[in-house]
């Protein structure tokens, strides 16, 4: 039996790992808006990241990274972010994760630590996780309510537009996005990878998640609180 192309390979691990990702949903409600609406999922990943965050801290004796992680600089104003089309939003979590993935299988090539090796394992699942699901799931921009213009009326952030989920597609290839420009910074220590992934899923992906909640949940699915800003 021939081996596979590395091509093929890449494919699998892909799917198997969007698959694994969509089973942290319950048995039988494994689908796109489930795992929108279902807010307790958020608040899950946000857990992990940070036990992932204080056991790499707790890991004894981690080298410096002779090649260091380049890192997308992950802080936001909110005010900014609301102002910004769902699209918009979508596509600059999508650069982060990015660079974040890159920079786990970097640092996985450095560190041979088994306490440290493990946790870049695992951060790297849950990122490419996160980006395979930002770009499987299939969109649909619904434009504004028409409302009536009030000239005295302060700067505001309408006309954006909505975003709800529709149909999940079929995987782009390679984890890297076209087109992406973010900010980042080169870090020497294994430990700022996982601080940059515990605020991205802390801030823009928890305030993306709970926006794409009230667009396109049912009142009662989910949704919930907004998320608290300034993750630190």
């Amino acid at each position: 039996m021939q081996d596979r192309s590395p091509q093929l390979s890449m494919e699998l691990n892909r799917l198997l790992l969007l698959t694994s990702f969509l089973l942290h949903v319950e048995e039988g409600h494994a689908s796109p808006v489930r795992l929108v609406c279902d807010s307790r999922l958020i608040h899950k990943y946000i857990g992990e990241a940070k036990d992932m965050e204080k056991t790499v801290g707790q890991c004894q004796a981690l080298p410096a990274l002779g090649c260091p992680a380049v890192l997308p600089l992950v802080n936001f104003s909110l005010q900014q972010w609301k102002c910004k089309s769902s699209e918009s939003k979508r596509r600059e979590i999508l650069c982060d994760l990015a660079l974040l993935v890159g920079a786990a299988a970097g640092a996985q090539g450095q560190v041979t630590q088994e306490c440290g090796a493990r946790q870049l394992g695992q951060l790297y699942e849950h990122a490419n996780s996160f980006l395979l699901l930002l770009q499987t799931f299939g969109w649909e921009v619904r434009p504004p309510p028409r409302e009536p213009h009030h000239p005295s009326a302060g700067a505001s952030c309408a006309g954006l537009g909505t975003m709800v989920i529709v149909t999940p597609l079929a995987p782009q290839a390679g984890p890297w996005e076209p087109g992406c420009s973010p900010h980042s910074v080169e870090q020497t220590h294994v430990t700022s990878i996982f601080l940059t992934y515990r605020k991205l899923v802390q801030g823009k992906l928890s305030f993306f998640f709970h926006n794409l909640a009230k667009d396109s949940c049912k009142p009662g699915q989910g949704g919930g609180r907004e998320p608290h800003c300034g993750a630190r």
